[in-house]
């Protein structure tokens, strides 16, 4: 049974990504070097801190790198903010007696600021921040507070977290909320991965706070049926969003049908919900089964019904935390991007001349 949740603290708990990005580049341009694009970035950056600097900046000792990060940083964490589900699953956590502790890398400055504009130091029990290698630190957490490895858990969002829990001989989990994409975290083996801290509110609820193979994988006894649609705009663009739990790869907006809604019904407010679009002329365009596939973070059988509509009145896409971008663009553009499977299997069935209305 979990007792004890260790946190890590960015692209945990807060989303410090941009900040950290920008300021990584000023650093990156102080010292001569080309910045890079933030999936660049995401792809690169690595824990511990040295040897992601090793890479771009040998010539520049560390002490001016710091002075350089933190310099900046310290002026535009303005930008932090806590993550969705973060504050719900603190409380979670209070509400079942689960000890809580952070081990980070992030500066103690920095932390502070950060926990008071969100008010999460009240839930840390013990804080160990500024650490530079988290897989030194673990063993001496445990010992420190008594802490059963069996009954203890380290989230986090980085490959460097996940080998920390293993070295720690704890449970670990995988947030796609951060850095690290999909296919870095899978490399580490976590027990877990989650989308977000409100899904593993809902394992451990499920579970009554028991980690095995049999809860960390557990299907669905029926298939899923879900909804989706190519949204064509007034240029006869189609709107491509990219999600971190399809592999950052491109797709489309849609999501589950909930119990009672048909299935236009869960099309509106889905596409409502992840993109503020309205939408109208809606066709179906056809019914795909995507079973077991390896693009989405965890195991799953859906029912694909595809759709295509129109995007009425104002065009201005505003997209929740499900999806980190999105691009109109003509058919045969979308149809170069890196698409999910599906995606591109509804592209490549689409009638000719590939228009809407």
């Amino acid at each position: 049974m979990i007792r004890n949740i260790i946190f890590d603290w960015s692209g945990t708990l807060v989303d410090d990504l941009p900040a950290v990005w920008e300021a990584s580049n000023h650093v990156f341009t102080q010292a001569g070097v080309e910045p890079m694009t933030l999936e660049s970035f995401r792809a690169e950056f690595a824990l511990p801190f040295k040897g992601f600097y090793d890479r771009y900046t040998p010539h520049v000792p560390m002490e001016k790198l710091e002075e350089w990060f933190h310099g900046f940083f310290r002026e535009n964490q303005h930008s932090v903010v806590a993550l969705p589900h973060a504050h719900e699953f603190l409380l979670f956590c209070r509400a079942n007696k689960i000890r809580t502790f952070l081990l980070s890398t992030v500066h103690r400055d920095h932390y502070e600021v950060q926990c008071a504009l969100t008010g999460f130091s009240a839930f840390i029990d013990v804080p160990y921040v500024g650490v530079w290698d988290k897989r030194e630190k673990i063993l001496d957490i445990l010992r420190e507070n008594s802490l059963v490895p069996e009954e203890t858990m380290f989230i986090g969002d980085m490959q460097h977290d996940i080998d920390t829990a293993h070295h720690g001989k704890v449970h670990s989990c995988a947030v796609l909320t951060g850095y690290n994409r999909l296919d870095q975290l899978r490399q580490s083996n976590p027990d877990l991965i989650v989308e977000h801290l409100g899904e593993l509110q809902e394992i451990l609820t499920r579970s009554r706070f028991e980690i095995t193979s049999e809860s960390a994988n557990s299907l669905p006894r029926m298939p899923i049926s879900t909804v989706g649609a190519l949204i064509y705009n007034g240029f006869n663009e189609v709107l491509m969003i990219r999600t971190h739990k399809w592999s950052d790869k491109w797709g489309i907006p849609g999501g589950k049908i909930k119990l009672g809604e048909t299935a236009v019904a869960a099309l509106e407010r889905e596409i409502k919900e992840e993109t503020n679009l309205d939408v109208s002329d809606i066709r179906f365009v056809l019914v795909q089964d995507c079973i077991h596939s390896s693009e989405f973070y965890k195991d799953a059988h859906f029912i694909l019904l595809n759709y295509t509509c129109r995007a009425v009145g104002e065009t201005k896409v505003i997209l929740n935390r499900e999806a980190q971008e999105f691009r109109w663009l003509p058919v045969d553009a979308a149809s170069l991007l890196d698409l999910n499977k599906p995606t591109k299997f509804l592209l490549q069935s689409l009638p000719h001349p590939r228009t809407h209305g």
